[in-house]
């Protein structure tokens, strides 16, 4: 319990910090975009701007996740997180289709804005966003790496603008930038639909894809006294934090001590397995089990 609270605290913390410094930067571009007379320094400065909202939604719901279980959420708030993921996906989505709808014109239409600025603007993004992406690249929430994820499309999207800056400072082919920009919109959707896919996974209650179930089975049914396993069902809140409800066919007449004593040590096997909260519910050879 103490070491998902741990991710929890830290997931908090570093969307946070990417927060306050995109937005901080976000301001910094629509002057700059403004000095460079540069249409993709301003379209970035308001991509910038979203993605500063969706950080803001993103560190809402990690606060809101913290909260303690209770009447109106029995398993507690965990699965706010995956909400968070969901509203991040939109706005990336969003954003690439922005870049994409704004980039398709300047291939037959190609704009020389003020590729010095360019340049200075787009090494500051890529330090700022830089820093921000580090803090979030080893988080364990889905929050966490769909807000990694886009703070990755912002640095991109910097490297684009540098790499065009540098090649119209030098020669007469701003081509480049639209296109750097549509390869970046492509790669960041690829990655935004296999955050959708785990997202949709964990509402849909399947199973965690870091956990076998026939290892379930089998590390329960090596417990001694214990003759069957079956009506499994596991589940994940937030992509960490995963539970385990299965029904333990046990020998007859069996004691509540020793009973206690095979919950506990199921329970232990199921730590070791990942699973953080496990019900169980004996049952003898002769019951009829009505499995849900």
């Amino acid at each position: 319990m103490g070491h998902s609270h741990h991710h929890q605290d830290h997931s908090e913390g570093n969307i946070k910090v990417a927060f306050f410094l995109n937005l901080a930067f976000s301001i910094i571009e629509l002057i700059g975009g403004l000095w460079t007379n540069s249409v993709a320094i301003l379209s970035d400065a308001l991509h910038d701007l979203g993605d500063s909202l969706s950080l803001g939604v993103s560190w809402y719901f990690a606060r809101v996740a913290k909260k303690d279980r209770n009447q109106k959420f029995s398993y507690g708030y965990k699965r706010f997180s995956v909400l968070g993921a969901l509203i991040n996906a939109i706005v990336l989505v969003s954003g690439s289709i922005f870049i994409t709808i704004e980039a398709i014109p300047r291939l037959f239409n190609p704009i020389h804005p003020n590729t010095e600025g360019m340049i200075y603007l787009a090494i500051g993004g890529v330090i700022v966003n830089g820093a921000a992406a580090f803090r979030l690249s080893k988080g364990h929430s889905l929050n966490e790496k769909a807000v990694y994820t886009h703070l990755l499309e912002d640095i991109l999207g910097w490297v684009a603008v540098l790499i065009g800056a540098l090649v119209m400072n030098f020669w007469d082919l701003p081509i480049i930038d639209p296109i750097l920009s549509i390869l970046i919109a492509l790669f960041i959707l690829y990655n935004v639909f296999k955050n959708l896919k785990e997202s949709f996974r964990i509402i849909l209650q399947g199973t965690p894809m870091s956990i076998n179930v026939g290892d379930i089975h089998k590390a329960i049914l090596e417990i001694k006294q214990v003759q069957n396993t079956h009506d499994c069902h596991l589940w994940s809140m937030d992509g960490d934090y995963h539970i385990l409800s299965i029904h333990i066919v046990v020998e007859k007449d069996l004691t509540l001590t020793k009973l206690r004593g095979i919950k506990t040590e199921t329970k232990a096997r199921m730590k070791q397995l990942g699973i953080n909260h496990t019900t169980i519910e004996f049952e003898t050879q002769e019951e009829n089990c009505d499995p849900c």
